[in-house]
């Protein structure tokens, strides 16, 4: 072997662990060696052993005790247990309690190295299957975003370009589709990343209380102001503030951001004196901007000023890629904070959430993963989980994937003018597959284009 595998015989009696060791080295393990508990312990935290054979009973800590400790130090170690015979029921116990096994003096050579072998083999396996693990949610993960679609790899990719600069930052995209989480990821990229992040939903105050809200106000200076108090760009200052649906804000308001926004100054409702700041400005909206200019309704001015660098995040229905990922996320967060045992989707769901429309994006698979974890009455959701305003009423048939499948596809087909290229990008699929699907839910894709051309 390239590298000799590591392994800590602990043992009270000398014989005992002196032949093992004799054993082992011979047949090319680096074998270490303890009288006892304390020892073990001293020399799993130093050299990281990760393979430990151990006696079961020994003076002060028992070889079960023992496993429990080192698991505390290294908690992916593996241990056997030495046993004489009379207690085998407790080796058997030992197992229960995580042993990978047991051998039973008087040892036989040839079935320790077996059995060894199967363990280290056992083991790299585990190791393997958990570094590949790391590899996956590495790809798929960046500060706490979850995806693998080339759309959002691009959005990866811009993030980290403009992360640690000071520009302001404009997110526009669909509600649900994770503005803040983006937003929070470009703060924790920046300098600032030790400093405040600051959250303010512009559309959950009213008018009159969010200029107070945002640059704060003086004692005194309306009804119910009985003290001073700073707002949220003093509460960011040296860090960033993020302003959720900005295209909310009133007329007076945006005034009052613009100015902040160019000369880093604000002034607090009831007061003549300037406060200096210094607050990178991330806002974010699920409206058309530009239409709201239009209307007169928002300051094109304003408008370029947060939008020096543009973060347009696409609905989950256009980037499919990302749904199973983002679903076995959340089945693990949610089954991790209920402890509950669900482990998987049923293959029904499966194919349902890569062809629901998730018109409430992320925010909406969440809800529904959680759902159906708490309901789950098994280690997998099925579709008896899922909130019927999803699936829809159950026909006698059981049948609702389906008819649910088939009015999406023509969605999306509506949605391109009939394009087959462009309605299989969209739903994630092949293009043979699609053709498959149109056959499959009689689909007139000629008829369907020749409508879609005359509009």
């Amino acid at each position: 072997m390239k590298k000799k595998t590591k392994l800590l015989v602990v043992d009270d009696e000398d014989i005992v662990r002196e032949a093992l060791c004799d054993w082992l080295s011979s047949v090319g393990y680096k074998v270490l060696t303890a009288k006892c508990a304390a020892e073990a312990l001293r020399i799993i935290k130093q050299k990281k052993v990760k393979i430990m054979i151990a006696d079961l009973i020994m003076p002060g800590m028992n070889g079960i005790e023992l496993m429990k400790k080192a698991r505390t130090v290294v908690p992916t170690i593996s241990t056997v247990i030495i046993t004489a015979h009379g207690t085998i029921q407790t080796a058997i116990s030992a197992m229960r309690e995580g042993a990978y096994d047991y051998i039973e003096k008087p040892f036989c050579p040839e079935k320790v190295e077996l059995l060894i072998r199967n363990l280290v083999e056992h083991h790299n396996l585990v190791e393997e299957n958990i570094t590949l693990r790391r590899k996956i949610e590495d790809r798929y993960s960046f500060e706490g975003i979850i995806a693998k679609s080339p759309k959002m790899i691009k959005i990866f990719q811009l993030i980290k370009t403009v992360a640690p600069t000071s520009a302001t930052v404009l997110i526009t995209g669909e509600s649900g589709t994770g503005k803040e989480v983006v937003a929070r990821a470009i703060h924790h990229q920046s300098q600032r990343h030790n400093k405040p992040f600051i959250v303010t939903s512009c559309a959950a105050l009213p008018e009159t209380l969010l200029e107070s809200e945002l640059f704060g106000y003086e004692k005194g200076s309306f009804t119910g102001a009985a003290e001073r108090r700073n707002g949220k760009f003093e509460a960011a200052d040296k860090g960033t503030l993020f302003l959720d649906e900005i295209g909310e804000i009133d007329a007076n308001t945006q005034v009052h951001l613009l100015r902040a926004l160019e000369e880093k100054k604000i002034t607090r409702v009831g007061s003549n004196e300037e406060t200096q700041v210094d607050v990178r400005i991330i806002a974010a909206t699920n409206k058309n901007i530009r239409t709201i200019i239009e209307q007169g309704k928002f300051r094109e001015d304003l408008y370029y000023r947060l939008n020096v660098v543009a973060v347009e995040l696409p609905p989950l229905r256009h980037r499919r890629e990302d749904i199973l990922p983002l679903a076995e996320h959340f089945l693990k967060k949610y089954a991790k904070e209920n402890d509950r045992p669900v482990r998987s989707f049923s293959p029904e769901v499966v194919e349902f959430m890569l062809n629901c429309p998730w018109r409430g994006n992320a925010r909406e698979l969440e809800n529904m993963v959680e759902r159906g974890v708490i309901l789950s009455k098994d280690k997998t959701i099925t579709l008896a989980e899922l909130p019927q305003e999803l699936t829809g009423p159950a026909p006698a048939n059981g049948r609702t994937l389906g008819a649910l499948e088939r009015n999406h596809i023509l969605k999306v087909l509506e949605e391109t003018g009939g394009n087959i290229a462009g309605t299989a990008k969209i739903l994630g699929i092949h293009r043979m597959t699609l053709y498959n699907k149109l056959k499959k839910y009689s689909i007139d894709v000629n008829i369907l284009d020749t409508q879609c051309r005359s509009y």
